[in-house]
Formats: C-alpha cells, structure tokens, sequence
C-alpha cells in the first residue's frame, strides 16, 4: 500500500466525524486512510467516503488520529512503531501521552485531545495537550483536525481530567436538564410533544444566543429575570435546592473519575 498522509485508526463515530470535518474544509480525500476492523463497519463506511481508502491493515503514513479504544491504545501503538509515523494525535479517553510513548518506543510528536460528541455535527469543544517532542507544526496539524468539527483550546495534560468532567460529559448533563425540562412542562399540563418541541428550541436557541452575545452568562441571565416576575421565581427555587453547587459537584465527580480511569 502507498505512502498515506493521514491514517485514522478507528472509524466509529469519533473517527467518522473527523474525517467528515476534514473533507468537508477540503483535505486531499486520495491522502486519507481509515483503519477500521469491524466489516459491518467498513461497509457503513464505504458508502459514506466513496473515495476514501478503507482497510483493516496499518499502512505506512506520515501521520496518524487514535480513535479506537482505550484499551486498544498501546497494542496499535506497538505496530505503529514501524509504520514510518511522524506524529499522532490520540482522542483515546485516559490515555496518557507517556503511554503512548512507551508503546511507540522511538521519537514521535504526540497529541492527546479530549473532543464531545456534538463533534459528531461539527459543533464540538476540544481541548488538547502536546508532548515535550512537539514543535509549533505538530500542533498546528493536530489543532486543525480538531478545528475541523468545532472548537479546540489548548492545556496542560493534567487539565484534561477537568476538560473530561466539564465539556466531555457536559453533553450528557445538557441532556439531563431537557429530560428534566420536558418532564416538567407535562406535569404543568403540557403534552409531550409540545413540551419536547419547546424544550428543544429552548436549549438551540438560548446556546445560540449564548454563542453570539458579547454580554457574559451572568447578564443574559440577569436580562431575562425582571424583579419580582415568573423567572425570578423559578431561579429562586434553584438557587434555594443549591443548583450551582450541584452542577459543580457532578464536574468534580466526573473529573476524579477520569483520574481514575486514567491510572
């Protein structure tokens, strides 16, 4: 197989993501090679990136995403060592670049990145941390694949813990709240559906109006709460039931549970 400038290994949903980003801002689709093992999986692929080389062998590339298992990481790593790779930037939940390196054995530029899953529609918030053997072109290569399916910010490896507890399962928290939402506007008589379809545009159209405003959370929240009205009373019985230290709670829980995983 002919040299590949970019190789992910992994095409499930992570993995498909990036490559629908990448092609989508015009990388070379005759450059690009996913390495995936499931077949039920390959055909999925096939019809989604026609053009795109799929296989269930590791090529030799100059450059390589992890978007496989955590504990696939080390045995892909392994069988990389001989590939040719220069750089690799894992998305591999846990992952330690130190791990990563061990497993490589030579010199190669790592980055590990912590994306979400509204990647999956090009909205993600990522954050990512380079080893001591990346120079400023390694993290450039690595910030655009991530800029390819949102945002992407960079920090120190041992903040990507915090990164995971707050915007890597923050998705599940937002879910939560239109679970709660939408269970509570049935129980004020609304149907279902209506009470699902306003939830819905509710949470779109406040995080655009979030996203575009130049005016901080804390004043959007304070225009939309007149003294004494329907709003102040709502975010009185949050704030009575502790809301924020709530929210806060459940970062930290999540934050030393990927500590955990990690170790």
């Amino acid at each position: 197989m002919s040299q590949s400038a970019l190789c992910i290994i992994g095409g499930g949903n992570m993995g498909s993501a990036l490559v629908r980003g990448l092609l989508a801002g015009g990388f070379d689709e005759t450059q690009l090679t996913i390495v995936e093992k499931d077949t039920s999986q390959i055909a999925a692929l096939k019809n989604q990136f026609s053009k795109v080389v799929i296989t269930t062998q590791l090529p030799k590339c100059d450059s390589v995403v992890l978007a496989i298992k955590p504990s696939e990481v080390f045995g892909v790593c392994q069988t990389l060592n001989a590939s040719g790779v220069k750089q690799i930037l894992s998305i591999a939940a846990g992952v330690k670049i130190s791990t990563i390196e061990k497993a490589i054995g030579g010199t190669v530029a790592v980055v590990r990145a912590m994306p979400n899953t509204p990647a999956l529609i090009g909205q993600g918030a990522s954050a990512m941390s380079i080893s001591s053997t990346c120079n400023a072109e390694n993290a450039k290569w690595a910030k655009q694949i991530l800029l390819s399916v949102g945002t992407v910010v960079e920090v120190q490896e041992d903040l990507l813990d915090a990164v995971t507890g707050l915007s890597g399962s923050g998705p599940a928290y937002i879910f939560l709240l239109a679970e709660a939402l939408i269970t509570a506007g049935t129980q004020q008589g609304l149907s279902p559906q209506v009470s699902n379809e306003l939830v819905r545009q509710l949470l779109v159209g406040s995080a655009l109006l979030l996203a575009e405003s130049s005016e901080s959370p804390s004043q959007l929240r304070k225009n939309v709460t007149s003294p004494n009205g329907t709003t102040a009373a709502g975010i009185a019985e949050l704030e009575g039931k502790h809301f924020s230290q709530i929210i806060s709670d459940a970062v930290n829980a999540a934050t030393t549970r990927s500590k955990e995983l990690g170790k």
